[in-house]
């Protein structure tokens, strides 16, 4: 605690001041010397999950008054965390890991703090996001866009990651132990020489990492315990000279050149879609470029 003090001591740290802490994402020892001086400045800390963060503060030897703020509370907890603010207190905010406000709650706390005329202070630490974009070798990537979690329903979930898969940059994604399996089908079925990165259990004990066509992220997860714990993926940016008609697999464009040769664009998108569960638009797109490539075959759609 006295390394802490004198590595970050230096700065102001104001009462009636709001600091949104970044907590490890898995290794404890990722935790910031400021973090931990912040922490045991705190007169309150507000926290995602209280049980989660009194093994934070155990680990540190700190004890301090906690005030659970999560995504089902965060509106009115709000109002209490203002209350100990304008009281003159220092309040810090952790998620349960990570930079709070990203995926996990925070931005509506800080909006509501934001607004009663108190400061806001950030702490910066571990974010999944940045930790894994670092490793991804994604060279085309200016940037990155932050998906997050994905709409759980299956169709809700293809046609986001249809929208995703056509940003022009890299794209990071969140998914759950149980869901994961669905994403990497859809995933392989969209976009299937689409390169991603794939991260589990980022910086804890059996962290696992590996890079790949989307093609082959089904049979990687078949691999032992890959299905456990917390993911974190990377849609590479698309390479430039990437075929533009291969966000679909092989199988399902030889259906969509039967039906192309049979009848309308538009007839051949609709029942590619139908038969494949994919976002017709996406379809159709793949349907208007073969077609352009093809030459006429026949009278353009309206």
């Amino acid at each position: 605690m006295s390394t802490a003090a004198q590595a970050a001591g230096g700065q102001q740290y104001p009462s009636g001041c709001l600091y949104v802490v970044a907590t490890p994402i898995g290794n404890l020892a990722d935790l910031s010397l400021r973090a931990i001086h912040v922490l045991a400045l705190a007169d309150v800390i507000a926290c995602e999950d209280t049980r989660m963060t009194q093994r934070l503060l155990q680990h540190l030897g700190l004890q301090r008054r906690l005030l659970a703020v999560h995504e089902h509370n965060e509106n009115t907890a709000a109002a209490d965390v203002l209350r100990c603010l304008q009281g003159g207190q220092r309040v810090v905010y952790v998620s349960d890991a990570g930079t709070p406000g990203v995926s996990d709650p925070g931005a509506r706390l800080v909006r509501h703090v934001s607004d009663g005329g108190c400061r806001v202070m950030p702490i910066p630490g571990p974010s999944a996001p940045v930790t894994l974009m670092s490793v991804a070798g994604d060279v085309s990537a200016a940037g990155f866009a932050f998906a997050g979690f994905l709409p759980p329903k299956t169709q809700a979930r293809r046609e986001a990651l249809a929208a995703w898969l056509s940003h022009t940059g890299a794209v990071v994604l969140f998914e759950s132990p149980h869901r994961i399996v669905d994403l990497a089908q859809d995933l392989a079925a969209l976009a299937p020489t689409r390169r991603i990165t794939v991260g589990r259990e980022l910086t804890k004990q059996f962290e696992d990492i590996a890079s790949m066509p989307a093609a082959q992220l089904p049979l990687w997860l078949n691999g032992a315990d890959r299905q456990r714990g917390e993911f974190a993926l990377v849609l590479h940016a698309p390479e430039r000279d990437a075929d533009a008609g291969s966000t679909l697999t092989a199988p399902v464009l030889k259906l969509l050149d039967a039906l192309l040769e049979a009848g309308s664009l538009k007839d051949a998108a609709q029942l590619v879609a139908e038969a494949t569960g994919l976002p017709r638009k996406l379809v159709y797109d793949a349907a208007l470029r073969r077609r352009q490539q093809g030459g006429d075959g026949g009278a353009a759609d309206t």
